[in-house]
């Protein structure tokens, strides 16, 4: 994924999860940098799970994703976490 492009538009397709009573639906994104950290900051963890972002012809499962934002190249800012 050394060549991924975050700017590419992408489509999030959350999991079908029906034990998550806040579910998210389909989203369209202008850009895969968006939509990656739309899932990793905003999906209920049992909704990220079984998650993917298309962009093309391309599938970006839960690890995938996960792994995108936590890249060097991850060109957006990401959420900080606050200390329990």
């Amino acid at each position: 994924m050394d060549k991924f492009d975050f700017n590419a538009p992408a489509e999030l397709f959350p999991s079908r999860n029906r034990k998550v009573a806040n579910k998210v639906k389909y989203r369209r994104f202008d850009k895969a940098a968006e939509a990656i950290r739309f899932a990793v900051e905003e999906l209920p963890e049992p909704q990220l799970l079984g998650a993917y972002i298309q962009i093309d012809e391309q599938r970006l499962g839960h690890l995938e994703i996960r792994t995108l934002y936590q890249s060097e190249r991850y060109p957006l800012k990401k959420r900080v976490k606050q200390a329990a």
